[in-house]
Order: C-alpha cells, then sequence, then structure tokens
C-alpha cells in the first residue's frame, strides 16, 4: 500500500489544471478554465475547471472531483493508480508499505491486464535491446527505418522471439497468470497448449492517453504469405480499437499546444514524424476512423489535418473519414504527398523546417481536396460530375454550423461551376431529409414515452425550498466554514428599572461553530439524507483541523459524496436564484458580507420550519361541533409570533447591508 505521507505530497503537489490539461484542452472562463466534455459528445463547454478550488466539474455527465478523482473517471484507473501516476508526473518517491498476500489477491482483472501488458512491453524491449536474436533481427529492422535509440527509447518499441512460448514461458515463471496472458491476448490458450501470439514480430506498444499499455501492433519481418503483416491485439477489457489512436500519449500535449492534429495511418508514420521534430500527430492504426477516435482528438483541438498517401486508391477509400469528422464539428484539412511516398517516407529525407513549410502549402481545405481527386475520376462525364457534385454537397450537409455550410456551398459552386441556387437546393433537400428522419425517430420514441407519462400524474414544477436552504447550508461551510467573523448576538439583561431587556452586541465565531449552535438550539437536522452525512463529515472535519484544505477533505469522503460537494462548490461559480425572493425566501449572493449571508440563511430556514409546524397544527385542528381547539390554537398563535420574531430580524439583517 502507498504510505499516507506519499498520498499527502501527491494531494499537496498536483495541480487539477495541470492533469485535467494533459486529457482535454481548457481556455480560461474567468477565474475558471472550461472545455469539452471528455465523458460525452458535445458541441459546447460545460466542463469547468476551479485552480483555485483545485476541482472540476463536468455538468454534462453529472461527474466531478479533484485530479485524482479525474484519473479514476477518465483513465479508469484505481485510487492507489491514480496516487502512483501523479507521483511520477511529479517526480514524488513512492514509499509503500508491504501488501499482504489477501491484497494482492484483491487487484481487480483488469489491472492484472494491464500488469500483464506493462510486463510485456518491457519483455519485448528488453529482448530487442539485450539478446543476439533482437539486436540481429528487430533492432535492425528498426535502425534500416532510421529509427534512433532515442526514438526506439521514446515509444518502447520491442521484439517478439522467433520461438512459439518464449513470452508466454517467461511470463508465467515470473507469476503472471495464464487467464491474463490469454484475455489480452498476447498468449493464444488451445486446451492444454499456449503459444506465443506475436511470435518473430517487432512490436509496438499501444497506449493510453495517460500511458498505459492497452495493447500491441507486431509486424512480421519475414515473406510468409499466409501471414498477415501486421497483426493487433484482439479485443479486450482494456483495448478497444475503435476507442485508440496511435500514439495519443506522446502527441496530446503538442495537440494542445500547437491547437491542430495531424492524422496519418500507421505506426512508423507516427514515428517517424516525432522523429522529424513534428509530433503532434497519432494513427488510426490502419483502421477506419472511428466516432470514438473522432471524440479523443476534438478533446484536444477542433482542427485536425488529414495525411495522406500519394497513392490514389488508398485516398478514395479513406476520404469516408472526413464526413465523420465534419459530423462532429470539426476542421479538416488534408495534405497529400507526392506519389510514392507516405508520411514516414516523406519524414524522413525532409528536415523539420521544410516539412512545416510543406504542410503549411500543400494542406487544402476539405471541399478543395475533394473536388479535386474526385474531379479527376468524373473527367469529362457529366453524370460522373452530377454525381460527384452530390457527393460533394451530402459532405457539407453533415456540418452543424449553418454559416459554414453557406460557406462551403459558395466554395462548391465556385469550383464545380454551378450555381450557388442549385447547390443550396440540394442540400436543403439533404437536410430535410435528414432532420425528417430524425423527426420521426423523435415521435417513435415520444409515442412511446406518452404511454408510460400518461399512467403518471405530472407533477407542477415547484422550487423545493428546504432542499434548497439545506444545500446553501452545505455550500456556506463549504466556502467559509472555517472563516472567523463577527455575529450579533441577542442577549437578555436587566436595565436600570430591573427590567428584563433584549440587548444586541457583536462576537466572533467561526463560521461552522454558529451554523452547528444555531441548528443545535433549535434541534434541527438536515432532512436531505446526502446534505446530512455532508455535513456531519464537515463539523467533524472542522473540529479536528484549524484550516479547511479541500482537497485533505475529499481524499476521506465516500465518493458519491464528494461527487455533491464538487457539484455544490462549481454550481456556486455559475449559480442564479430561482426567483426565490417572489416566494419569501431572502438568501442573498456573495456580494453580501459573510455573517449576513449565515444569519440570513438560518432564519429563513427556520422561518420555513415554523411555518410547516403551523400548517400541521391548522390541518389538525377538530372539527367537530363542539372541538376544544383551544390548545392548539395556542401553539399557533405562539408560533405565530415566532414568525414575527423572525421576519422583524430578517429586516434587520437586510436593513443593516443594504
Amino acid at each position: 500500500m502507498i504510505s499516507k505521507d506519499t498520498i499527502e505530497k501527491v494531494f499537496e503537489t498536483a495541480r487539477v489544471e495541470e492533469v485535467i490539461g494533459d486529457f482535454v484542452q481548457l481556455k480560461r472562463a474567468g477565474s475558471n478554465l472550461k472545455g469539452l466534455s471528455p465523458f460525452v459528445n458535445e458541441k459546447s463547454p460545460s466542463f469547468m475547471v476551479s485552480p483555485v478550488k483545485q476541482i472540476w466539474k463536468d455538468f454534462s455527465s453529472g461527474k466531478g472531483g479533484n485530479a485524482v478523482t479525474f484519473l479514476m473517471e477518465h483513465e479508469h484507473f484505481t485510487y492507489p493508480e491514480a496516487i502512483k501516476y501523479l507521483a511520477v508526473k511529479y517526480n514524488i518517491e513512492i514509499e509503500e508499505t508491504v501488501q499482504s498476500d489477501e491484497e494482492v489477491a484483491q487487484a481487480n482483472e483488469k489491472e492484472s491486464m494491464y500488469l500483464v501488458s506493462e510486463f510485456a512491453q518491457k519483455y519485448f524491449h528488453h529482448t530487442l535491446l539485450e539478446t543476439e536474436e533482437g539486436k540481429a533481427i528487430g533492432l535492425s529492422y528498426f535502425k534500416e527505418r532510421g529509427f534512433t535509440s532515442d526514438t526506439i527509447k521514446k515509444f518502447g518499441l520491442g521484439y517478439s522471439p522467433e520461438t512459439w512460448d518464449a513470452f508466454t514461458k517467461e511470463a508465467l515463471g515470473k507469476g503472471y497468470k495464464l487467464e491474463y496472458l490469454d484475455k489480452t491476448g498476447l498468449s493464444i490458450v488451445k486446451e492444454d497448449k499456449q503459444f506465443d501470439r506475436f511470435k518473430g514480430r517487432v512490436m509496438f506498444p499501444i497506449q493510453s492517453m495517460s500511458g498505459r499499455v492497452l495493447g500491441f501492433g507486431g509486424r512480421i519481418l519475414t515473406n510468409d504469405k499466409k501471414a498477415a503483416k501486421y497483426l493487433n491485439s484482439p479485443e479486450s477489457d482494456i483495448y478497444h480499437k475503435s476507442k485508440v489512436l496511435y500514439g495519443i500519449f506522446h502527441a496530446k500535449q503538442s495537440i494542445a499546444k500547437l491547437n491542430n492534429c495531424y492524422l496519418v495511418e500507421g505506426y512508423t508514420d507516427v514515428i517517424q514524424m516525432h522523429q522529424a521534430g513534428i509530433e503532434n500527430v497519432v494513427a488510426s492504426s490502419g483502421t477506419a476512423l472511428t466516432p470514438d477516435q473522432i471524440r479523443l482528438i476534438n478533446r484536444l483541438t477542433p482542427n485536425i489535418t488529414v495525411l495522406f498517401d500519394g497513392d490514389a486508391a488508398g485516398l478514395r477509400a479513406s476520404i469516408r473519414g472526413i464526413d465523420l469528422i465534419l459530423e462532429a464539428g470539426m476542421n479538416v484539412k488534408v495534405c497529400t504527398f507526392p506519389d510514392g511516398d507516405d508520411p514516414d517516407s516523406f519524414a524522413r529525407k525532409t528536415s523539420y523546417e521544410d516539412l512545416q513549410l510543406y504542410f503549411e502549402e500543400n494542406a487544402k481545405d476539405f471541399i478543395q481536396f475533394k473536388a479535386s481527386l474526385l474531379m479527376q475520376e468524373a473527367k469529362n462525364d457529366p453524370i460522373k460530375k452530377a454525381d460527384l457534385i452530390r457527393d460533394m454537397v451530402i459532405s457539407i450537409s453533415k456540418i452543424p454550423d449553418r454559416i459554414k455550410r453557406e460557406v462551403y456551398i459558395k466554395e462548391c459552386s465556385r469550383i464545380m461551376d454551378i450555381s450557388e441556387d442549385v447547390l443550396f437546393n440540394t442540400l436543403a433537400q439533404l437536410v430535410k431529409k435528414d432532420l425528417s428522419e430524425a423527426n420521426k425517430q423523435h415521435k417513435e420514441e415520444q409515442k412511446a414515452f406518452e404511454v408510460v407519462r400518461n399512467d403518471i400524474a405530472q407533477p407542477t414544477t415547484k422550487v423545493d425550498i428546504q432542499y434548497e436552504l439545506e444545500h446553501k447550508i452545505i455550500q456556506i461551510l463549504l466556502l467559509y466554514g472555517d472563516k472567523e467573523v463577527s455575529f450579533e448576538d441577542t442577549i437578555l439583561a436587566q436595565n436600570e428599572d430591573g427590567e428584563m431587556v433584549e440587548v444586541k452586541e457583536q462576537n466572533n465565531y467561526k463560521v461552522f461553530q454558529r451554523i452547528y449552535l444555531s441548528l443545535q438550539e433549535d434541534e434541527v437536522e438536515l432532512a436531505n439524507p446526502v446534505f446530512k452525512a455532508i455535513y456531519n463529515h464537515l463539523i467533524a472535519y472542522f473540529n479536528e483541523n484549524e484550516v479547511f484544505e479541500l482537497d485533505k477533505y475529499l481524499m476521506h469522503l465516500p465518493e458519491e459524496l464528494a461527487q455533491e460537494v464538487t457539484t455544490i462548490l462549481m454550481n456556486e461559480e455559475r449559480e442564479v436564484l430561482h426567483n426565490w425572493e417572489v416566494q419569501q425566501i431572502y438568501v442573498k449572493q456573495k456580494e453580501a458580507t459573510i455573517s449576513q449571508y449565515v444569519t440570513e440563511t438560518i432564519i429563513t430556514l427556520r422561518w420555513y420550519l415554523v411555518n410547516n409546524i403551523i400548517d400541521e397544527l391548522k390541518n389538525n385542528l377538530s372539527t367537530d361541533e363542539e372541538p376544544d381547539n383551544s390548545e392548539a390554537l395556542e401553539m399557533v398563535i405562539a408560533y405565530l409570533g415566532l414568525t414575527h420574531i423572525f421576519s422583524k430580524n430578517l429586516g434587520r439583517v437586510l436593513s443593516r447591508y443594504n
């Protein structure tokens, strides 16, 4: 287990904006940062990060927390994994206590698969650099491709021996279970036999955005026509080919910084471009581009430049992915290389400066690229040209932004030498068709919903006053609980004539003490179970700690309570009152002083609870012909007197600060 000291150092050092900035492109929004949600597909940013409070909140998915919880949510790390990741990121030495056999046995299956994959990467890399076979075959191949030692180390390249079970034997000998070798696809298990999937191949580790090894790509070096040239790990609990981009771990910071992502096809394309100095590049690993892969890039930048080989046959098939990129609302440029060249070969013989210049001069907007490519196929055939134009308009119809659509239609009109009216009419038909289909689907879903809804009485929307007031109390404790401020107290004192009169005096309290004493005085408990649990945690924390440190406080909270705390704090950043004044709830916002803020909230909660008691008493009044309601009426009158006092006190508080 990781020592308590290490965990505390991690929480003290890690900056939530830096950690999340490795995965999501963040932009300044006042004192906060915002970006696109990394958990759902969205076009308007709803993901907020507070550097001051060191928390984040995703208003689309409802998730939230600190740097550790982000890694647990986004990378599916366990708590120890997240701590270790941050320790490595911030160069913090990890101190661990010895784990028991039982604790080791409790490691979950997914973690076991990650550990097997990480072991495999180290084994293949060691075999490449330290064995005679690895150096003679694998290392020679990489050197022939022009890869330097630093590049080989950076990408963790390796070699799997030309022996049926060399890796499997080594892994089993090191204590890794055959079950996980099988599930990751590193070993193929058939009855009582097992052998290596990647026998005799050079190895390319495929990493997640955080750098965890998910799977492998292996290239065969012989001319065996029966064997696939490239072989990938099979789908597993940790490797989903359609959701991974090769090179994203090494490219993410450069992509976000340069606000552009180069998209290539193969492993060596990525590696060679990196070696040439172009680091904002990833590969779809030879698979058709998927929406999940596009979303991965969209978290970092809205701009993609697709780099295609000079092979015309491959171009036609590859441009289908462009429509998916457009549909995601992203900006697409396309750059091709001279015949016979691909990103790998071109980068190998071109300097960094010349590469940059080539991309600047040759990257075309998708509409220009698609037009020039398809026009070569259509040539002078009017039918093919008509199909081409329709193909172009279909691509434009995928763009969600209407202004962009119009700009592209005008550009298409100019390139194709056809009237804008015809293109706009075609576009309108396509959009109308898409809308019609979407509307039809919506109506079908709505119809199904109506069947359910008709059986349920629909309540009118109403603000839950007690919920909102309890929410306010938790928010005040989180923001100001450890602050010491001056509050006005009312005490009874004897005047010169011997009469008991109210006297006002100022006393200093910690905010949490004032709230606690006020609620205790009235024997009030919070009704909402989540708020009640957070309240109890907070009061205990304040009593044990002089200063409130949010990150340390969140460490000790159950996950569901931590989620609620971050929601409350981030909502405070963008909160708007729900016409509370109309409903006689006079809770002011942050411009009020803290003591006023606390006093108003407590008085309003008391007022609300007493009114509830009055209503209950009225409802219980007897309706008999000779009712004896005297006791109940006396209680109603007494409680009405209390509401009058609350009203007077609230008015005095309001007038003092207005």
